[in-house]
């Protein structure tokens, strides 16, 4: 079996959408708590690069969560990524957001790692699992990244699944 048995596995072809999980795949799922109660996440750095590389290939992209703190929008922004937050049924928001764009929900991705993303994950005709995602989802996941949440997981998806590469005469620094 090869070290990274996702990187074997490519999507060929158009993909309509692409959809990407926050808490746990954009972060490492922890949250910082500061004493005056707002929250901090992580996020890493190289999947800034990845969105800009979804751009540069014509891919539209997606945030959705059903976490309701301003950290979600305020990432989403930075990266110029439309963001669906405090979600409630992933399946349905998804099936509505495709529905309303026209777009097939069969050359969709969608990349998870909780219970919560597994709606949305049936629909999509390649979901993804990170890492250390719930057993769950990675049983019902086209493909299992090498990758842990928020250690790059969407600049797998970018160079990995889908074979995008950077180019270098074009930084939109994020």
């Amino acid at each position: 079996m090869p070290k990274n048995p996702a990187a074997s596995r490519r999507i060929d072809g158009s993909v309509s959408l692409l959809v990407f999980d926050f808490d746990g795949v954009l972060t490492d799922n922890r949250v910082l708590v500061l004493e005056d109660g707002r929250e901090a996440v992580l996020c890493n750095r190289a999947d800034g690069l990845a969105f800009d590389m979804f751009r540069a290939a014509h891919i539209r992209v997606l945030i959705m969560s059903t976490e309701r703190n301003p950290v979600v929008a305020a990432r989403a922004a930075k990266l110029r990524v439309p963001v669906l937050q405090a979600v409630g049924d992933k399946g349905r928001a998804l099936t509505e957001r495709c529905r309303a764009d026209g777009l097939d929900l069969s050359r969709a991705v969608f990349v998870g790692n909780d219970l919560n993303d597994l709606p949305a994950m049936r629909l999509v005709g390649f979901p993804i699992a990170v890492a250390d995602a719930h057993p769950a989802v990675k049983r019902l996941a086209w493909t299992v990244l090498a990758t842990r949440g928020g250690e790059g997981a969407a600049r797998e998806v970018a160079e990995g699944i889908l074979g995008l590469r950077y180019d270098t005469t074009v930084h939109e620094g994020n």
